[in-house]
């Protein structure tokens, strides 16, 4: 079954959305989401803790969730840190290192509303608070197609100024757009990741590279049965997966 990695960006009120829907998910739905992994069995974990499993060094818990959170709102403290900690749940944020305490301008090119995005001190008390901080580049440009040393760059940079913000390595990138390549496996590896995040859809496996791990995105349209079956039904890979 392999373990699902869900991947969730903006969490609040909304209005419907026509496009880019896995953007947003209407925080009623996400509290009623993350109840619902309880009474379904579900076990969230950490990407640390997911990393061991999927290297063998330790089980695979039954129904193993991560929870992951694109671009580093400030809805995301707002609305589903405390959803979040009334359930004990671990889960990742990857931030835009260069864009802290910023907007996301990259919403406005697609007619979105360009959201508020975390300050340095605020992933900071995330992090005190048992949330971990990964990266999601430092400018939220598309690597797939950039030389192979302005990718090592783009993650390098990232890494080593939140690792600085934050006192601590920095593990885990997303990349941004999902979109990437051969040689931005290679890049996320020599910059000192343990582990990339892509948004091809499925369940992550033993059999995956560590460096491009598949997601289930959740839309804002998904019901409490369309969330269950992404959970439980779709698995198979969708997209040129990476595997060893």
């Amino acid at each position: 079954m392999g373990l699902s990695i869900l991947m969730y960006h903006q969490v609040g009120h909304f209005p419907t959305m026509d496009t880019h829907r896995a953007t947003y998910c209407n925080i009623g739905r996400f509290r009623v989401q993350m109840r619902a992994l309880r009474l379904l069995g579900y076990s969230v974990i950490g990407m640390d803790r997911a990393v061991a499993a999927l290297q063998g060094r330790e089980p695979m818990p039954e129904r193993a969730v991560v929870l992951t959170f694109d671009d580093g709102y400030e809805n995301f403290y707002e609305n589903a840190l405390p959803i979040l900690e009334g359930h004990g749940y671990p889960s990742i944020v990857y931030a835009v290192a260069s864009q802290l305490g910023q907007h996301a301008s990259w919403l406005a090119a697609d007619g979105h509303v360009p959201a508020a995005l975390m300050s340095a001190s605020r992933l900071r008390d995330l992090a005190a608070r048992g949330v971990e901080v990964g990266s999601h580049g430092m400018n939220h440009v598309r690597l797939r197609g950039l030389s192979p040393r302005a990718q090592l760059k783009e993650l390098r940079d990232s890494r080593d100024q939140l690792a600085q913000i934050l006192g601590r390595p920095v593990s885990h990138v997303c990349y941004p757009y999902g979109a990437h390549d051969l040689v931005t496996l290679h890049a996320a590896a020599d910059a000192g990741y343990t582990t990339g995040v892509t948004c091809q859809r499925g369940a992550a496996t033993p059999a995956y590279d560590l460096m491009a791990l598949p997601r289930k995105a959740i839309s804002q349209g998904d019901s409490l049965v369309g969330y269950w079956w992404k959970l439980a039904v779709k698995n198979a890979p969708k997209g040129s997966a990476l595997t060893r």
